[in-house]
């Protein structure tokens, strides 16, 4: 119960934040439905192959905003390309972000909130964003959720919830979250993520990345530096997919072997995790109660 608490306080002192410093007015999407005007909810999500870990993840999330927005309906799109070709050929159907948002208009939905699994601000993220500003001129309102990882309220969240899950699985082991990581500056989210577990007492966990930094070798760093012979991986990632299998209990339980390191698996994506999905919900829920202020509607207020 005190957890929840602590959630719902943090939740709310993110929306307060985001509203404070006048990036949004209040501004209620669905609330303001005329006759003629119909609403849905897009959920996107980067996709994977593996069933068992989408049917706990991405069909759970969609369940609870689901409940979340009752007499919504909610969609779905995913992103990879790579993971949508290979369920293409299986037989299996999905729509990325611009088909799916074609689609929308063409079934007469006027009002559209887009909530994401993304877990930062990052290339998907970007990419995501620049779609949905495209064909927002088909919708009379197009609203965009935040990613996961976006105020340090969220990364306080996040850290509880992992460190909670994490908290009876081997003890005294050293506990190393491995993200997807990014190209772009915006990888430093992963960091900051360290630093916040550092910071709150958490010295024994430690973040890495796939493709972005912290790589590899600068968790590796961390983990000789703490002298613990014992190690537990896990997926900071919101699906336990390919890189989850593959690289981190392929490639970097075997080079964390070779260095004498006794490794063990925890391959369970954020999104199985209550306190995350609630997280994007109330992403999706401030979303839809607040609009974002225009770059250009700024400049002409601080001109005044």
């Amino acid at each position: 119960m005190r957890l929840i608490i602590w959630i719902v306080t943090l939740c709310w002192a993110s929306l307060a934040f985001a509203h404070s410093d006048a990036n949004y007015v209040e501004s209620d999407v669905f609330g303001k439905l005329g006759p003629q005007d119909k609403g849905v909810i897009l959920m996107v999500h980067f996709g994977t192959t593996y069933a068992d870990t989408r049917e706990k993840t991405i069909e759970v999330i969609n369940a609870k905003m689901k409940e979340a927005f009752p007499g919504l309906e909610i969609r779905e799109a995913w992103t990879s390309r790579i993971i949508l070709r290979k369920l293409k050929e299986r037989g299996e159907e999905r729509l990325n972000p611009t088909e799916a948002l074609i689609r929308l208009q063409k079934e007469g939905f006027t009002h559209v909130l887009v909530q994401s699994t993304n877990i930062i601000e990052g290339t998907e993220m970007t990419e995501l964003r620049r779609e949905i500003e495209s064909l927002a001129p088909n919708f009379k309102d197009v609203r965009v959720g935040n990613p996961l990882l976006y105020s340090p309220e969220d990364y306080a969240t996040v850290i509880q919830a992992v460190t909670q899950a994490m908290e009876g699985i081997e003890k005294g082991s050293q506990k190393l979250l491995v993200g997807h990581g990014t190209v772009v500056p915006a990888t430093a989210s992963y960091a900051m993520f360290d630093y916040m577990l550092k910071a709150k007492g958490y010295s024994h966990y430690h973040v890495g990345t796939v493709e972005g930094y912290p790589t590899f070798e600068e968790a590796l760093n961390q983990l000789e530096a703490a002298k613990l012979p014992v190690v537990t991986l896990a997926p900071l990632m919101f699906v336990a997919g390919d890189h989850a299998r593959n690289d981190i209990a392929g490639e970097w339980k075997e080079k964390l072997e070779e260095k004498g390191y006794e490794v063990n698996l925890y391959l369970k994506g954020l999104g199985e995790n209550p306190v995350v999905q609630d997280l994007y919900i109330a992403h999706a829920r401030f979303a839809a109660g607040h609009k974002a202020v225009s770059m250009a509607v700024k400049k002409r207020n601080y001109s005044k």
